[in-house]
């Protein structure tokens, strides 16, 4: 049942510079992983994040698009002690991926503890700490939507110190689907603002067509864009 198919040359990584080095503790977390360089396309949007506009990086399968966005969010939350950062997936099964790469990446700098998912599977104890002392909050749209919207003034200090909400498969919101989700994020930011928060918006894609057109529609934001003309992985 293969209609097509095609080889294509193979590419050599291509790095990128930091306009400003990492925080020590980091780039010493990121040496414990083996990482000693960031492709292109990590470093254009570490340095986009850091600007202080929204991103949304659009690269293909595999080519280190969490790094991109953990990164900027490790150093934001090492630096400020009261910042906060949401994480949201299309699945359960994904969050619990990235949540291990995290832990690995965040060592002991910020604890297991201060870092979890908060989904329908959370045990109603984890939820309260998680509340109450998470850093970053690794969920999905219907979570947001029945669990912590509903419930925002419990969540109150994490809405006021919310610096960044990631949204990682933003290609998987589209159609009705993503209509929906559209309108949970415009909750969001409603809800943000009623606690005096404004947070980045980090979007990853796989690599669509109208990544800025898409996140514009999906969560009412305009972002610079790193394409995959910018991709640095190898190949």
């Amino acid at each position: 049942q293969i209609v097509h198919r095609e080889r294509r040359a193979a590419r050599r990584a291509r790095y990128g510079k930091l306009d400003e080095p990492l925080l020590p503790r980091l780039q010493e977390a990121l040496g414990r992983t083996g990482i000693d360089r960031l492709y292109r396309h990590q470093a254009l949007a570490i340095n986009a994040v850091r600007a202080g506009g929204h991103v949304i990086l659009c690269t293909g399968t595999a080519s280190g698009k969490t790094l991109a966005y953990n990164v900027p969010v490790l150093e934001t939350l090492l630096a400020d002690r009261d910042a906060r950062a949401l994480y949201l997936f299309p699945t359960k099964a994904l969050a619990q991926d990235q949540l291990r790469s995290l832990h690995e990446l965040a060592g002991n700098e910020l604890g297991a503890g201060r870092i979890g998912t908060y989904d329908g599977d959370t045990a109603r104890s984890t939820r309260v700490r998680l509340r109450r002392e998470a850093r970053i909050i690794l969920s999905n749209p219907d979570m947001v939507h029945l669990g912590i919207l509903p419930n925002h003034t419990l969540w109150a200090d994490f809405f006021a110190n919310l610096r960044f909400v990631v949204i990682d498969e933003a290609h998987a919101y589209r159609g009705v689907f993503g209509s929906h989700v559209g309108c949970v994020l415009r909750r969001l930011w409603r809800v943000c603002a009623r606690y005096g928060a404004t947070p980045q918006i980090i979007a990853c894609s796989a690599t669509i067509a109208n990544p800025a057109e898409h996140l514009q529609r999906l969560a009412g934001g305009e972002a610079v864009v790193i394409s995959d003309d910018n991709n640095g992985a190898p190949r």
